[in-house]
């Protein structure tokens, strides 16, 4: 784990509502990769169960760590923390 990645984790970890972050995530389409950056408040962080995972065993649990955030313009977007994430407070 680099140390992006472990300052990303905990401060995901230290998240609460009201929390005003900026994200810097990588979209991948194909091979197609964007690399954008979302700011808003936290309305909520959570982990969320998900079957992404083709010809698993019905009882491997998957799971992803993800962010609700309320944009400037009260738009609410959801942006799953991988590796590629960075997380920052914004004053």
């Amino acid at each position: 784990m680099t140390a992006t990645e472990a300052a990303t984790r905990r401060l995901f970890a230290e998240l609460s509502a009201g929390d005003r972050i900026e994200v810097e995530h990588q979209i991948k389409v194909g091979l197609k990769v964007w690399n954008e950056s979302t700011r808003g408040t936290v309305v909520r962080t959570e982990r969320r169960r998900h079957g992404l995972h083709f010809q698993r065993n019905g009882d491997d649990k998957v799971y992803s760590d993800v962010i609700v955030l309320q944009r400037e313009d009260g738009e609410l977007t959801t942006v799953t923390v991988d590796e590629y994430t960075v997380l920052r407070r914004v004053d």
